[in-house]
């Protein structure tokens, strides 16, 4: 905690480990009927699905922080030097739209009933905020991520696991890199390394002059693939986003997030003083996602000993919401791959270990370096591997 008296040192220099496609692990396991489809889509449309019953454990908290207020929603106490598993979500989303449907999953309840859970949500982005007032400054993503040790201040966290979507997945990113001892692993969906250049900034300019915000948000948060065909799933985000965040505040976070900066992350040893993220990271995308060019870039930017590339066939845009039981699972993956929950069960990856597993050694000969399963979950998290889960 002594971590939370130093000088914060913002994003000069920050690097990230590279990584290459060699020597990575793949794990394929058949496809999953998707959550939202039919009749389960249809329930999305109704505000009260992403409160579900469940939620009566989470207690609110409105905690200040340098940069003024966050809203939080807590779940458990600290469990001794466990850490907490803390999110951020998406911009247009908050909490309860970005995470419910993956946390109200029946198997996350073996995961959640060991640790904290704790939800943050973007100032202003909470249901129910009141609009920020004229010539309101929403906060940089800097310092965006500059309000997080508050949170972990505040509730006595020793240290968290994170899981952030898009600019939750930057901002979490941050702080990672920012206060590294507070940071003991990462789950990295959709998470675009780039800052906008003049080209990309124009776009969103003429795209916000011809499209009410929660369709530009909508073409962030989904393929164009999606929004043609995924119609159900899409119009339920379109109504939601226009109904449940405030609308003002939500152009505030818009904006900003289209003002970041690049995240300055390059190979160690390329640039003099390299700063790098120094916990287990997990990226997310689905293959047929908005951010899987940026994804796949920043996966060839990390330590491939601490990194996990987990690309989802057919999960699109919001993986945690269209395939939460896939994510799950490799979710369990990479916690016991940091060990924890090393008697949890393990479902269908565990159900089928047979396999067709061939690996090398790496340089000091005491791991594998390259290996090929089937549906197999030998030293997950202990190497870096890309799982291609596919149909």
């Amino acid at each position: 905690m002594k971590v939370l008296g130093h000088k914060i040192e913002l994003l000069t220099g920050l690097l990230l480990h590279d990584v290459t496609m060699a020597g990575l692990q793949e794990l394929r396991f058949p496809e999953e009927k998707p959550l939202l489809r039919g009749q389960d889509a249809a329930e999305l449309e109704n505000s009260d699905t992403f409160l579900l019953a469940v939620d009566t454990d989470w207690k609110e908290h409105d905690i200040e922080t340098p940069y003024g207020l966050l809203h939080v929603v807590i779940r458990g106490s600290p469990k001794g030097n466990r850490p907490a598993i803390l999110t951020y979500h998406d911009v247009g989303l908050n909490h309860k739209l970005c995470f419910n449907t993956f946390f109200n999953f029946e198997d996350m309840q073996e995961i959640t009933k060991h640790f904290v859970v704790c939800h943050v949500d973007a100032p202003g982005q909470q249901v129910g905020a009141s609009q920020f007032p004229q010539g309101y400054q929403f906060p940089s993503m800097e310092q965006l991520a500059a309000m997080l040790p508050s949170v972990v201040q505040h509730f006595g966290f020793k240290y968290v696991i994170g899981i952030g979507v898009g600019a939750g997945a930057y901002v979490l990113a941050k702080f990672a890199l920012i206060f590294p001892d507070l940071v003991e692993g990462l789950v990295l969906m959709n998470i675009d390394p780039n800052g906008k250049g003049w080209i990309d900034w124009a776009a969103t300019k003429l795209s916000g002059l011809t499209s009410t915000l929660p369709d530009t948000v909508l073409s962030h948060l989904f393929s164009q693939e999606e929004l043609a065909n995924n119609t159900e799933l899409v119009q339920s985000y379109r109504q939601q986003i226009g109904n449940v965040v405030n609308q003002a505040n939500l152009q505030l976070f818009w904006n900003m997030y289209n003002s970041r900066r690049d995240l300055d992350i390059n190979r160690p040893g390329t640039v003099p003083n390299a700063k790098t993220l120094r916990c287990p990271v997990m990226l997310v995308v689905g293959d047929n996602a908005p951010a899987e060019d940026g994804v796949v870039e920043c996966n060839s930017k990390l330590d491939p000993g601490t990194t996990t590339f987990l690309k989802m066939a057919d999960s699109g845009g919001l993986p945690q919401v269209t395939q939460p039981g896939k994510l799950t699972e490799a979710f369990k993956y990479f916690l016991q791959g940091m060990g924890y929950m090393p008697s949890a069960s393990m479902t269908r990856l565990a159900r089928s270990r047979t396999a067709s597993l061939t690996s090398a050694s790496s340089v000091d000969g005491s791991r594998p370096q390259a290996c090929t399963h089937s549906e197999s979950s030998e030293g997950l998290g202990q190497v870096n591997h890309t799982m291609e889960v596919s149909c």
